[in-house]
């Protein structure tokens, strides 16, 4: 859980970084999946190029989270989150939701699925 539990810092801190960047890309496997807003997208390549397209359109952002919780008779985990953020344009916004992660038996993110509370706030990055 060490690796969901570093998610959120890394993912703020590579923006800035390249280590950061390299650090975050490595808690995940080679062909993990991920989910935004129900739209599921599959490797790590297709997670770097979400990352690049978060990066070029906002000029700041910072994630809160509660802390991950295993939930009940599943091997999935979950966090509710906020972030704040300013758009490369300086427009300012806040967003709330949940993540759900799996691991994999090292300890990798094998599936991490984003579920905002505001579903219009991942629409832009449809295209990947």
């Amino acid at each position: 859980m060490e690796n969901l539990n570093r998610y959120f810092d890394l993912f703020d801190q590579s923006r800035t970084s390249q280590k950061a960047m390299e650090e975050l890309n490595h808690l995940f496997t080679e062909d993990m999946e991920f989910v935004l807003n129900g739209d599921k997208k599959s490797g790590i390549g297709n997670w770097k190029l979400f990352m690049e397209r978060v990066f070029a359109a906002n000029s700041d952002i910072k994630h809160m989270f509660e802390g991950w919780k295993k939930t009940a008779d599943t091997d999935q985990y979950e966090t509710r989150w906020a972030v704040c953020g300013k758009t490369a344009s300086g427009k300012v916004y806040t967003q709330t939701g949940k993540d759900i992660a799996k691991l994999n038996n090292e300890g990798k993110i094998i599936y991490l699925e984003n579920v905002p509370d505001n579903t219009e706030l991942f629409q832009t990055y449809k295209e990947l």
